[in-house]
Parts: C-alpha cells; sequence; structure tokens
C-alpha cells in the first residue's frame, strides 16, 4: 500500500506531522466498516527507529550508509496491506526518486508530503533542542547549516515529486483527507497503480 514520503528541513517537524497522520489514518482504519481498509497497518520509519545518529550526515560514506537503511526499510515495508511513512529528511530528489521507482515496481501510490516551515523558524528550533537535555536533540549547528544548503526542495511538477502536498508552518494538520484519497482512494475501492516499464524487471 501507498508510500507516503515527508521531506523538509531539519528541525521542521517531520515527525510532528508525521505523527499527525498516523493517528488520523488509523481512526480512518479503525472507523471504516470496509474489509480492505480493516486490514491496513501504518508503519513508520525514521532514524530514530533505524538506530541511526545525526551525525551520519556528516561524512558522504556514513550518510549513503544511513540512506541504504532507510531505502532497505521501507522496500520491505512495502505491501499490500501497510502504509508506510516514511519520515526522515529526504532531501535529495534522486533518492525521493528511488522510492517513487520502489513504489511504482510493486504497483502502490505514492506522495511527498512537504514540511514547509521558514529556515529561520527551523534554526530557532534546532537550538532550542540543542539546548534541552530532555528533547532528542537536535543537530550541531554547522551540521544544520550545511544539512539547509544541500535541501533540494520537492517540486510537484516532477512524477517523482506528485502528488505533492505542502504543509505551511502554521497549519495546525497537514490536508489529511486530500492525502487518504489520493494515497488510499474511496470506500467505493482500493487506488491502484500500473508500473512503469522503467521499474519492471
Amino acid at each position: 500500500m501507498p508510500l507516503i514520503v515527508i521531506s523538509g528541513y531539519p528541525a521542521s517537524g517531520k515527525t510532528y506531522r508525521s505523527h499527525q497522520l498516523i493517528q488520523f489514518f488509523e481512526s480512518k482504519i479503525n472507523a471504516s466498516s470496509e474489509a480492505h481498509i480493516k486490514r491496513l497497518s501504518v508503519v513508520h520509519i525514521n532514524d530514530q527507529s533505524l538506530g541511526l545518529d545525526r551525525e551520519v550526515y556528516r561524512e558522504a560514506r556514513s550518510e549513503k550508509d544511513a540512506r541504504a537503511a532507510e531505502y532497505s526499510a521501507i522496500k520491505r515495508a512495502l505491501g499490500r496491506d501497510t502504509i508506510v511513512i516514511a519520515d526522515g529528511l529526504n532531501y535529495i530528489k534522486g533518492f525521493r526518486y528511488q522510492l517513487y521507482c520502489e513504489a511504482k515496481a510493486v504497483q502502490t501510490p505514492s506522495c511527498v508530503v512537504h514540511v514547509g516551515t521558514p529556515i529561520d523558524k527551523c534554526r530557532e528550533t534546532n537550538k532550542q533542542l540543542l539546548n534541552d537535555a530532555d528533547q532528542d536533540g537536535g543537530y550541531h549547528e554547522d551540521l544544520f547549516e550545511n544539512l539547509v544548503f544541500r535541501y533540494e526542495e520537492p517540486n510537484g511538477m516532477t512524477r517523482w515529486d506528485s502528488p505533492l502536498f505542502t504543509v505551511p508552518y502554521d497549519d495546525p494538520t497537514p490536508p489529511f483527507e486530500d492525502i487518504w484519497i489520493a494515497m488510499i482512494g474511496t470506500e467505493a475501492g482500493l487506488k491502484k497503480v500500473k508500473p512503469n516499464m522503467a521499474t519492471m524487471m
């Protein structure tokens, strides 16, 4: 079932938005009387679930290994009855393209949710996280700035970033229903995707 790729600057609130989506999807699944909806489950994949430290993004080799770990976890999780939320930086368009191709190969829809928090707000949040021992922590300032500089913002005109749902910082929730319909479909039937020739073995 669907792959939802979360993307945004570091400390933009990606995991917060992911948890909002998880709560919404689980409530929709629990409230449905349709068998093809009731059997769905939600899988949340991020650096924390994979045991990855933020410092892996400092060196090219360790970052490559981290992306490979995320990609493998997503590939394993994708299935007929699973909604996968890939909650990582996902800031490289080539990596988002890889994930798009993987979803197409298993004939499941995918989308990108862009957490559109302004850089200055992300910088402020990151500093707060660094200074709060009770929080999960932030990125060291030099690493934060480097990741912001390298960020390749999703573009809804490209097929691998489409459909694209941008969530402004001051919006209380993502567009839940729009994402559900785009990824799951309506009560009348599940969303179906035909694989591209490029993704077929």
